[in-house]
C-alpha cells in the first residue's frame, strides 16, 4: 500500500517499547530462546473434528498439567505438528473432507500419520488413535501403523491419561496448565 513500509525487526531486549507511529508503541517480548529454561511440559496435540471430544479431552489433559493444542481437520493438524512439534498426538481416524483449505482432500487419521512419518522432526512422535467407528476394523491397522494405543469413543479418559503418562511422562508438579488450542 502506498505510504506503508514493512520492517522486519529482531530484538532480543525483553520489555522494550518502540514507537511505531504517533501515539502507538510496539511492545517486544523475548525470543523463546531468551526466556528462562524451566522444566519441560509435555505438549499434546488432539486432532478430532468433534468439538465435544476436543474440549473434554483438552480439559482433562490441561487439568493433569499437560500443554494442549487442538486441530479440527487434517491440514490444521499437519500445520500444528510442523509448527509446535508436540510430544504426543491424539488422532481421530475419521475426518470430513477438508473442502475449504485442502481442495477437498478426504483426510483420515492414517493419511495424516503417513504425512507425519515423512517429516523428519516429528517422524517418531507417538500417536494415540481414537475412533467412533468399528474397533475391530481399525484397531489392528492402527497398531500395525505404529500407534502406541487405540481408544474407542466414548474414551476412557483415565485409561488414556495412564497411557499418556507412560508414553511422555508426567508434567512437572508446579507447571501451570497451558492455554492454547480451541
Amino acid at each position: 500500500m502506498p505510504g506503508f513500509k514493512t520492517f522486519h525487526v529482531n530484538f532480543k531486549t525483553p520489555g522494550s517499547l518502540i514507537p511505531i507511529a504517533p501515539g502507538a508503541l510496539l511492545s517486544l517480548t523475548p525470543e523463546p530462546s531468551a526466556q528462562p529454561a524451566g522444566p519441560h511440559i509435555p505438549k499434546i496435540l488432539i486432532a478430532d473434528d468433534n468439538v465435544i471430544v476436543l474440549k473434554t479431552v483438552a480439559i482433562k489433559l490441561k487439568s493433569a498439567g499437560y500443554e494442549v493444542r487442538t486441530a479440527m481437520d487434517g491440514s490444521t493438524a499437519i500445520s500444528c505438528v510442523r509448527r509446535e512439534r508436540p510430544d504426543l498426538i491424539i488422532l481421530d481416524i475419521h475426518f470430513p473432507a477438508d473442502i475449504l483449505r485442502a481442495g477437498g482432500i478426504s483426510w483420515d487419521g492414517f493419511l495424516i500419520l503417513d504425512w507425519l512419518r515423512r517429516i523428519d522432526e516429528v517422524r517418531d512422535t507417538p500417536i494415540i488413535f481414537i475412533t467412533s467407528g468399528e474397533p475391530a476394523k481399525f484397531r489392528e491397522k492402527a497398531m500395525s501403523a505404529g500407534a502406541v494405543a487405540f481408544f474407542q469413543k466414548p474414551i476412557d479418559q483415565e485409561e488414556m491419561l495412564n497411557v499418556i503418562r507412560h508414553t511422555v511422562g508426567d508434567p512437572p508438579e508446579s507447571s501451570p496448565s497451558a492455554s492454547a488450542g480451541f
